[in-house]
């Protein structure tokens, strides 16, 4: 919902982009807790919208566009993913794609990075981004809770190995996540709604 909650109402507004999902997006999905499951798919009456263009796994869609999927996502394995679930199984976030944009600099942006920033990254390197924007999914806005230390202090580490990115966290991340890891990553700062990066 809070990811593509708001496409059917994008659409009636703009009838000219293109809006690119994998496939999969489009199958159930679950937040499930021990009280309560809750949909939170994208209506799939959408999916044969004519502008909705889609793809499964990898797609180029230009000479600077690209999206790529992450299918590993052991590394560094946020605890906020937890009750999350599709097709009756934890997600695999096989839905949820990243995107390369090759201009003066390359940009990586995520959205809230269920994969992993770790994960993500390592499939990135090939890119060589110098810009990273997206959320890293270290807070669960159900329980108010923030990921452990331990796991926190481990993305450090990991993200430490690329000090040419300047990377930049937002909404998911949560505000303790973000003060945690920033106190180690000299390259990482914090974008809010409505603030412009310039390079």
């Amino acid at each position: 919902m809070d990811h593509g909650g708001a496409l059917s109402r994008f659409l009636q507004i703009n009838s000219i982009a293109k809006i690119y999902v994998q496939r999969k997006a489009f199958e159930p999905h679950f937040n499930k807790s021990i009280f309560l499951k809750v949909s939170i798919g994208i209506d799939d009456k959408l999916k044969n919208h004519p502008q909705v263009v889609l793809v499964e796994g990898d797609y180029q869609i230009d000479d600077e566009l690209s999206l790529f999927t992450v299918s590993h996502t052991d590394k560094c394995y946020s605890k906020a993913n937890d009750t999350l679930y599709a097709k009756g199984q934890k997600d695999n976030f096989l839905h949820e794609h990243n995107l390369i944009v090759k201009e003066k600099q390359t940009a990586l942006i995520m959205g809230c990075g269920h994969a992993g920033i770790v994960n993500i990254m390592e499939k990135a390197e090939s890119y060589h981004p110098q810009l990273c924007i997206g959320g890293y999914h270290l807070f669960n806005p159900l329980t108010k809770k923030t990921v452990s230390t331990t796991l926190l202090n481990d993305i450090a580490q990991e993200l430490q190995k690329y000090p040419q990115i300047q990377f930049y966290t937002c909404h998911c991340t949560g505000t303790e996540a973000f003060q945690c890891l920033s106190r180690q990553i000299s390259n990482l700062f914090y974008l809010s709604c409505g603030e412009i990066i310039e390079t």
